[in-house]
């Protein structure tokens, strides 16, 4: 069982390009039997953040607050600069309010995603620095996404700010601060252990909560003028864009390296979608949801051709550890 339990969750992450977009072209398909069951994407999306958060220790997190330049500059590229490009590309594209805006925000704003843990290993980056910096980010989202939203479009846009704080910290926060827990409780071997079991089933509630709300846009979809296109050439360029400034980026350091260079790269390229999706639907018009479902499509496809690029220009000069 546990062969084919690391089987499965190796093969799912391998795949996710192309099982993302089946997903949620199977959730639009689906929508008429699944649109009843859209409630339930939160508790979905709680229980992945518990599984990414019990590899995460105190150990891990010092080591962040060690280096802090790292994630103050990672937070300042993808949280500040990212956003603005963000916004006045689309008040130029559609308008200030329009929920393709908001939309191409709200992607630049939500936490680091955790699936960069898994490009990073992959590149040779630093793993426990990306971890900590996901859980990290993920535990300031209450203040940072609604803070934010605010600043950038004010009485522009109405949504219950309360509710939003209350949902990210029983989505995000809670379900961190316990994984940490668990971790520190078991010595770090909890995540080990429970594997076979928490891992595959972390990545079908990935995949539920995709095609929960891949079922509640479908109404809206067939509602959607010509501007979706403009809407596809610009979060496209928004992700490509977030790859590139995170690797430039880590030469404003005072200490750089490929490993740090590398992190930060898909850092600031690969973002929370699934928690993009429940707040878009949750707070804001469907058309805020269109940028955030075109991020899943894109940002797993160009981390792939990240790779490339980092393997072609930025080799690993330590053979041993290519080799590993």
């Amino acid at each position: 069982m546990r062969l084919m339990s690391l089987r499965f969750t190796a093969g799912f992450e391998k795949y996710m390009f192309i099982i993302m977009p089946l997903t949620l072209l199977l959730g639009v398909m689906l929508s008429d039997q699944l649109i009843s069951y859209v409630s339930w994407a939160p508790y979905l999306f709680g229980y992945v953040t518990f599984v990414m958060a019990i590899g995460c220790g105190v150990r891990h997190l010092k080591k962040v607050v060690q280096r802090p330049a790292v994630m103050v500059v990672t937070l300042v590229l993808s949280h500040v600069l990212a956003p603005l490009i963000a916004y006045f590309m689309g008040t130029m594209l559609f308008g200030a309010s329009s929920g393709y805006t908001i939309g191409l925000v709200l992607f630049t704003i939500i936490p680091l995603g955790v699936s960069s843990v898994l490009w990073v290993s992959m590149s040779y980056g630093s793993v426990p620095l990306m971890l900590a910096m996901v859980v990290l980010d993920s535990a300031l989202s209450p203040l940072v996404v609604p803070g934010l939203i605010e600043l950038f479009f004010g009485a522009e846009v109405q949504f219950d700010t309360p509710s939003l704080i209350k949902d990210l910290m029983l989505i995000i926060v809670v379900p961190t601060i316990l994984g940490v827990i668990v971790y520190e409780l078991s010595k770090g071997k909890f995540k080990e252990w429970s594997a076979p079991v928490t891992a595959p089933i972390s990545k079908l509630c990935f995949m539920a909560v995709v095609l929960l709300n891949a079922a509640a846009i479908a109404p809206h979809v067939s509602n959607l003028d010509s501007s979706v296109i403009m809407a596809i050439i610009s979060i496209t360029f928004v992700v490509a864009l977030c790859y590139i400034i995170g690797f430039a980026g880590s030469f404003l350091l005072p200490y750089v390296s490929r490993e740090i260079s590398v992190t930060m790269s898909y850092a600031s390229g690969m973002r929370n979608i699934s928690l993009g999706l429940v707040l878009a639907m949750g707070y804001f018009s469907p058309e805020a949801a269109i940028p955030v479902v075109l991020g899943i499509l894109i940002q797993q496809p160009l981390a792939t051709v990240q790779h490339a690029v980092l393997k072609r220009f930025a080799p690993v000069k330590d053979q041993s550890l290519a080799a590993r």
